[in-house]
């Protein structure tokens, strides 16, 4: 519980940072990185050039301090940084690193308004979070049986392309069969050396296939970036050199996104573009432990080219007496409006497909950023409570709730 001394400090800071929050994280990473440049093989660099890693750091800054004495709010949050961290191989050794270069740039940022008794709280305040974090990332390595850091070498023994911009990449271990465990809606880390940039990185893919099966499965959209957000460099890099036959290193599954499969109460999976990735592990695994259980499974896509993994919902479909499945084209073609896949056209709007909401339903969403923020307003506007939504997000919207 962090110190009576130190709370009027803490709770003084808020405006402080939603003012200065991101100026102070730029900062922060930027002396980090020249300090540490081997942590650069640590953390997504894709997402410190397009800027997201950095707003994710000050929301979560910002949200800590507005929420320091609500345990209830910062326990999810908390639970889905410590998977992400166990992912990337975050150490207990990294915490003291952090902490040096969070609080001088907090220092430099602020200058005089950052007083020594301010400073102290923060020290305090850091240390706090990080002991809660430190202690939950042991819990979950002991769990999953593997060390931080930990990577398997796994083998590709199968490739298949599943629309325009994405590929599946069935995994086993070396010698046969499939890598381990996991729950569906769960991903890993796959690690990629990126010989041109001198650069080791980490990207999490959802396995999109049941665990039953004697594979894991990741199915990569192609990130070709714009003029204003960069190339996915770990995508780039899968669908332009990853062959059958070849060996990649993984982490074992982590993530605190898996609905519950057990049970007859209806189950709402809402997706759009790659988001699908774990709504069909969900879906397949639904297939083979429970095809009576009532399921609505509505996805959207830009058009037919970029539909991934529809033959998966199309067995689905035949297997599961009791699923509903719904499709928007938001620039559906000719030929699209032919196919079985076609529902609607535009952009999907909940309200004309989704049965009336009952008490016992539970719904889940993961996509864009921007999809993820309309369906929640949307199911919100149909009277459907916060606490039966659940997203599948990592990044400043994971902190909508608390700031």
């Amino acid at each position: 519980m962090l110190s009576a001394t130190s709370r009027p400090y803490i709770d003084a800071s808020v405006p402080v940072l939603r003012e200065h929050g991101l100026a102070i994280t730029r900062h922060f990473y930027a002396r980090m990185f020249a300090a540490h440049p081997e942590l650069a093989n640590l953390f997504n660099m894709g997402n410190q050039a397009n800027g997201s890693q950095q707003q994710s750091l000050a929301a979560a800054v910002f949200a800590y301090a507005a929420n320091i004495d609500n345990a209830a709010a910062l326990g999810p949050v908390l639970e889905r940084i410590v998977h992400k961290h166990a992912a990337v191989g975050i150490k207990p050794a990294h915490y003291p690193i952090v902490g040096r270069h969070l609080l001088a740039a907090i220092h430099e940022v602020l200058g005089e308004a950052a007083t020594p008794a301010l400073l102290a709280a923060w020290d305090e305040a850091y240390w706090l979070l990080a002991g809660e974090l430190i202690a939950a990332e042991a819990r979950l390595y002991q769990q999953s049986g593997a060390e931080a850091g930990h990577l398997q070498t796994l083998r590709v023994m199968e490739i298949r392309r599943e629309s325009s911009n994405a590929v599946s990449y069935y995994l086993e271990k070396p010698q046969g069969g499939s890598p381990g465990a996991f729950l569906p809606g769960q991903y890993i880390s796959v690690s990629v050396r990126l010989d041109d940039q001198d650069l080791t990185q980490r990207r999490q893919y959802s396995l999109s296939d049941s665990p039953d099966k004697p594979w894991w499965r990741i199915t990569v959209k192609r990130e070709d970036g714009d003029e204003t957000t960069p190339a996915g460099q770990v995508s780039s890099w899968l669908h332009q050199h990853l062959k059958p036959g070849d060996l990649v290193n993984a982490t074992v599954a982590y993530g605190d996104f898996h609905p519950t499969l057990e049970g007859e109460h209806p189950i709402v999976l809402l997706s759009a573009g790659v988001g699908i990735t774990p709504m069909v592990s969900v879906l397949n695994t639904l297939v083979a432990r429970n095809p009576h259980r009532p399921t609505t499974f509505v996805h959207g896509a830009r058009h037919g080219d970029q539909h991934a993994l529809r033959d998966d919902v199309a067995v689905a479909r035949r297997a599961m007496r009791q699923l509903r499945d719904i499709t928007f084209y938001e620039t559906p073609r000719d030929e699209d409006r032919a196919g079985l896949d076609f529902t609607h056209g535009g952009r999907m709007h909940l309200a004309s497909v989704l049965a009336a909401d009952t008490p016992d339903t539970r719904y889940y969403l993961c996509g864009p950023m921007g999809f993820m923020q309309q369906q929640w307003q949307a199911l919100l506007t149909m009277g459907v409570s916060p606490a039966r939504i659940h997203r599948e997000v990592f990044g400043p919207e994971l902190l909508d709730h608390l700031l």
